[in-house]
């Protein structure tokens, strides 16, 4: 089985593809292409057409190398360009045309995560506390853990193409803009010396293209041997300000594409060395699209980290388990009959949406349903991407309560299947206590749904009987009109 990621970088996009041997993945191809998406957001933080069609061109030629790999089996994520960018999801509907498979955008600290698994599945197994430092087009993160566990994850603004804009946007480094720069990183990391410095790890572990390509230079240069160390990155501070312009450096060792951002991804390293207490820093390969990679081969093998990361929030939130099972399974149910060629995710995330759509009774029981969606789409949530958190914490707000509030989502026929399953399943467990359910048959089209129910179970239950007269008005302002017959 091949499995494949697409990292859309705010430098780079990377694609990898990988074939399962086991336990293990076996790199079969890996594509880069430096794109800068970084570069093209305005000051009002929007993609400019020519960025957004310099990245679909690349997507279109990464689709050609995908063609056959079956959607189940790849995984396109965004990181921070796209997590600013205020017209990102304008984006992702031309990027996922182009390259024919869904994209995620992930939070910085799952990025970080997956940086943090991807560079230890490639890294000999240690029982050493392990610091990676990833410095991208837009973000670096910080992960310390132990084995293949992120013990902290976080991500910075501050990367190789935002800072190169900011302090070198005029081509023009000197001693006192490069200072500048490196203390602006600093400030911008600061927070991290509570969680990141010396006393948390015992290695320190670069996974970039900064990184990579600074090794590069310090091997070339004959300053280092496969190592940063802070004296030879200090050769490598004083060599950049010493060419003045960035059109002018020149390193033995530097890839043509790396001159662009070398200033400012040797500021970021900088800061962070100075920051941490780093001393030294070995390359480690893998980072983000093989941590994707290996993510991916866990959801197939059962091995679900966003099952572990539901299971956690229930416990963290005092969720009834009983009733959120009552729920899910009466919402699979109905959802089947509304949506029966339902994709995995689709019901996935269907069965999480209902697994947490009590977790508002943490804050009060007065709009949980309100408080459990902010919970959802703002957590730390180890597994699931942004796109992810926003589709489950819309599900859980539209448990109950106006429709209107759910916006387009309703126009999508398979997201209104969802909508529907969880409300009707919460409308008839609304007990708390095992439901016999009656017979019912159940259709959702454009303006109108119809459930029809055993009369005599209507009857006996007239509670739910009015909770579905409810139901109906609430359907109806929003110009859809839900009838309740008998079966």
């Amino acid at each position: 089985m091949n499995l494949a990621a697409v990292d859309l970088g705010s430098n780079s996009f990377r694609l990898e593809i990988g074939r399962v041997a086991g336990s293990h993945i076996e790199r079969l191809g890996y594509w880069k292409e430096t794109i800068r998406l970084a570069a093209g957001l305005t000051d009002d933080n929007r993609l400019t057409r020519r960025a957004i069609e310099t990245a679909l061109d690349c997507l279109a030629r990464m689709n050609e190398r995908l063609r056959g790999i079956p959607p189940a089996q790849v995984r396109a994520v965004g990181t921070q360009t796209l997590r600013q960018a205020t017209n990102s999801n304008d984006f992702l509907v031309e990027a996922q045309a182009a390259l024919g498979y869904p994209i995620e955008i992930i939070s910085g600290r799952e990025e970080a995560r997956l940086v943090f698994e991807g560079c230890m599945h490639l890294l000999p197994q240690s029982d050493t506390r392990r610091l990676v430092v990833d410095i991208g087009g837009a973000s670096t993160e910080l992960i310390v853990g132990l084995g293949f566990a992120a013990a902290q994850a976080e991500s910075f603004k501050v990367g190789c193409v935002n800072t190169t804009l900011r302090y070198f946007a005029d081509g023009r480094i000197d001693r006192t803009s490069f200072k500048r720069a490196v203390v602006g990183c600093a400030a911008g990391i600061e927070e991290a010396v509570a969680g990141f410095s010396r006393r948390n790890w015992d290695e320190a572990y670069g996974s970039s293209g900064t990184v990579g390509a600074a090794i590069d230079i310090l091997r070339a240069e004959g300053w280092a041997d496969g190592v940063i160390t802070s004296e030879a990155l200090l050769k490598l501070r004083q060599a950049i300000v010493g060419a003045g312009e960035i059109k002018r450096i020149r390193f033995a060792g530097m890839k043509p594409e790396r001159q662009q951002v070398i200033a400012g991804g040797t500021a970021v390293l900088c800061a962070v060395f100075e920051t941490l207490g780093i001393l030294e820093m070995r390359p480690a390969a893998g980072g983000l699209r093989v941590g994707v990679l290996y993510d991916l081969l866990g959801r197939r093998e059962r091995r679900d980290v966003r099952e572990a990361t539901v299971d956690r929030l229930q416990a963290r939130y005092g969720v009834d388990r009983a009733q959120a099972e009552r729920v899910g399974a009466l919402a699979r149910r109905f959802f089947d009959a509304l949506a029966p060629q339902a994709g995995d995710e689709m019901v996935k995330r269907l069965a999480w949406a209902a697994a947490l759509h009590e977790a508002g009774f943490a804050v009060s029981h007065n709009d949980h349903h309100k408080h459990g969606a902010y919970l959802i789409a703002n957590g730390d949530l180890p597994g699931f991407s942004v796109t992810d958190q926003e589709r489950i914490a819309l599900l859980v707000l539209g448990q109950r309560g106006n429709l209107r509030k759910l916006g387009e989502a309703l126009a999508d026929p398979e997201r209104l299947a969802k909508v529907l399953a969880l409300r009707l399943a919460v409308i008839f467990c609304h007990a708390r206590r095992d439901v016999a359910a009656p017979q019912w048959t159940l259709k959702a089209g454009k303006s109108v749904i119809e459930l029809a129910l055993d009369a005599a179970w209507r009857d006996r239950h007239p509670l739910t009987d009015h909770l579905l007269q409810e139901e109906a008005q609430q359907w109806d302002k929003v110009g859809v009109r839900f009838q309740v017959k008998a079966l």
